[in-house]
């Protein structure tokens, strides 16, 4: 089964589909995606997003984007208070960007939202949806401190050291691979993939960014996600199905909440 474990519906290039997100969904259900987890980087957006779960085969996560200053935690009532929602089946996107954000009193603040993500997972027993970068150390310590070992969570789009995958490994968290592995200039990101075992990997598109080759330079979109496997199939030397098959079993073992025949369906009002 073929899954975008991470993309943005809310933020979808829909022009080429008449500004209709049914036939964005459908063309993603013609290119073999049957389900798909649409992640929440702003809880002022939240209701748009859980909008979307009413179609057959959508989910989503609840969080708040580190980058998003304006909107990180300080408390966690309200988003708990959204985790119960049936077909939200995670935490997140929510970690640590100090790549972006270079202001020390943001970095505090990035850390003060992260934790309590952590702590409402725990709480509610969800997976979380972690975005790093610049902030390995940083991010590997909060997961230990705060996180939840038995549920874990996932390092989307990763994009750092095989060490750091390791690590998160050990704490029970899964590492998904987007468009960014398809780059030339993506030789050592590739070498982790090479590195990591299939049961640890999930695949992505992070749509509407970050389209992979050929598409490079075009507005991502769920139905890309099958490129993104296929080079995970390449670069481990595996069928393409294998890599549908064990992906699709790592996502449902991790986000047990989502039903595995609760499928995308071909022009579903």
């Amino acid at each position: 089964m073929l899954i975008d474990t991470h993309c943005h519906l809310d933020k979808l290039d829909l022009s080429p589909y008449n500004n209709d997100l049914k036939l964005a969904l459908d063309s993603a259900c013609e290119a073999g995606v049957k389900q798909i987890m649409s992640i929440c980087v702003d809880l002022s957006e939240v209701d748009q997003i859980l909008s979307y779960t009413e179609y057959a085969g959508v989910y989503a996560s609840v969080g708040v984007h580190p980058l998003h200053a304006e909107g990180l935690i300080t408390q966690t009532d309200e988003l708990i208070k959204l985790l119960s929602h049936e077909k939200v089946v995670a935490v997140g996107e929510t970690g640590l960007d100090f790549f972006y954000e270079k202001s020390k009193a943001l970095h505090d603040k990035q850390v003060t939202s992260f934790a309590l993500h952590l702590e409402a997972a725990k709480e509610t027993s969800l997976p979380v949806v972690i975005h790093t970068r610049d902030a390995r150390e940083e991010t590997m310590s909060l997961i230990r401190q705060h996180g939840n070992i038995d549920v874990g969570g996932v390092l989307h789009c990763f994009t750092e050291s095989y060490e750091m995958a390791a690590a998160a490994l050990d704490e029970n968290y899964l590492i998904s691979i987007s468009g960014i592995a398809t780059f030339k200039t993506a030789n050592e990101l590739r070498d982790v993939i090479k590195k990591l075992p299939l049961s640890s990997l999930l695949v992505e598109t992070d749509s509407p960014y970050l389209a992979p080759v050929p598409y490079r330079g075009k507005k991502n979109e769920p139905k890309y996600v099958a490129q993104v496997a296929q080079l995970v199939a390449d670069v481990k030397g595996l069928r393409y199905e294998a890599v549908l098959e064990q992906t699709a079993e790592n996502f449902h073992q991790k986000f047990n909440k989502v039903q595995p025949s609760n499928q995308l369906i071909l022009n579903q009002d």
